[in-house]
């Protein structure tokens, strides 16, 4: 449904100039019966073909609407039921008519895009959170004054903030990498220092249902300004060009491979001798050995280095010297 709003000085003198001229068109049709050049229009509708159908932004949105419950859940104790509303676009000054005057206004920077993003609190979710996160029941609002948060309001503020942001970071790089960095809160809609009031806008709604009490609303606010230069992708389906690597998975797999048992054989000479000598071999007999320039160490049967005869405490070990390229034969 489209928001009414009121005509401006040139749009009303449009008008009466266009039922006053003779020569002007009636019903869409011209006189000179050529309507190649007609094009209807709804006063007071806003132009969307720069964003399309919004498919992009509301899959963002429900992606952000799964991310944001991990966000609620240490606070509300329970598993909330997060669901986003389609895209709205007003003017600022529509949004602000509508909505409360005290609310929790943050204002966060979009580096990437070069423009701002606004998250609208209301009051009683607010005093909800800080209720259930410090020990209380997630039923009803605190009672408190009108006008100001609380420092204890204020600290859950900058809590709930901070989280949201970060799952908005995770639901938009599927499709462009975004940081959000918090520049400034407000808590009155007129000190909002976001956007001209004339400025378009995209609403995003949220809503948060939770058990034995009403749901709980929120919005994010972004300047269509901000949008237009993705707004080609904007239009496109979503595709996830994003792989995030299981690095939980590859290190086990990588501690799996180290700890295979390897056999290594240290080999001092190769002696020969003839089948007789082992035939009428006695004790105290003895074969001539030709020693290697050190010990050739082999693992599972292939020789890889060449190392030294030494000790270390009661035992016999080797000291390796260098790596042998084995040759293919």
């Amino acid at each position: 449904m489209v928001s009414s709003r009121k005509l401006s000085n040139e749009e009303v003198e449009a008008l009466i100039e266009g039922l006053s001229n003779s020569s002007g068109a009636a019903d869409g049709v011209f006189m000179d019966g050529d309507t190649s050049g007609v094009r209807p229009f709804t006063f007071g509708s806003d132009d969307l073909s720069l964003l399309g159908d919004y498919y992009a932004l509301r899959m963002i949105n429900e992606r952000f609407s799964r991310f944001a419950r991990s966000v609620f859940l240490p606070m509300l104790r329970v598993q909330p039921r997060i669901s986003s509303f389609p895209p709205e676009v007003k003017t600022f000054d529509e949004y602000s008519a509508a909505s409360e005057n005290f609310v929790s206004l943050t204002n966060s920077r979009m580096e990437e895009l070069r423009g701002n993003q606004l998250l609208v609190l209301p009051p009683n979710f607010i005093s909800l959170l800080t209720n259930s996160y410090y020990g209380g029941t997630a039923v009803r609002p605190l009672k408190r004054v009108q006008g100001e948060f609380t420092a204890t309001e204020q600290r859950v503020i900058e809590i709930v903030t901070s989280g949201l942001n970060e799952a908005l970071q995770m639901a938009w790089r599927d499709l462009t990498p975004v940081t959000f960095s918090i520049q400034g809160r407000e808590e009155n809609m007129q000190f909002a220092s976001f956007v001209d009031g004339s400025e378009t806008v995209i609403i995003c709604s949220f809503v948060v249902q939770l058990p034995k009490t009403e749901p709980a609303t929120f919005d994010i606010i972004y300047p269509l300004q901000t949008l237009k230069p993705i707004a080609s992708q904007l239009r496109s389906r979503v595709q996830s060009d994003y792989i995030d690597d299981d690095l939980s998975w590859r290190q086990r797999l990588e501690r799996a491979i180290l700890n295979i048992p390897l056999t290594l054989t240290g080999r001092l000479a190769e002696p020969t001798t003839a089948l007789h000598n082992l035939i009428h071999l006695q004790s105290g007999d003895s074969f001539p050995m030709q020693l290697h320039e050190g010990v050739q160490v082999l693992v599972e049967g292939r020789l890889m280095f060449s190392a030294e005869m030494g000790q270390v405490g009661p035992q016999a070990a080797l000291h390796l010297t260098r790596r042998i390229q084995e040759t293919e034969d």
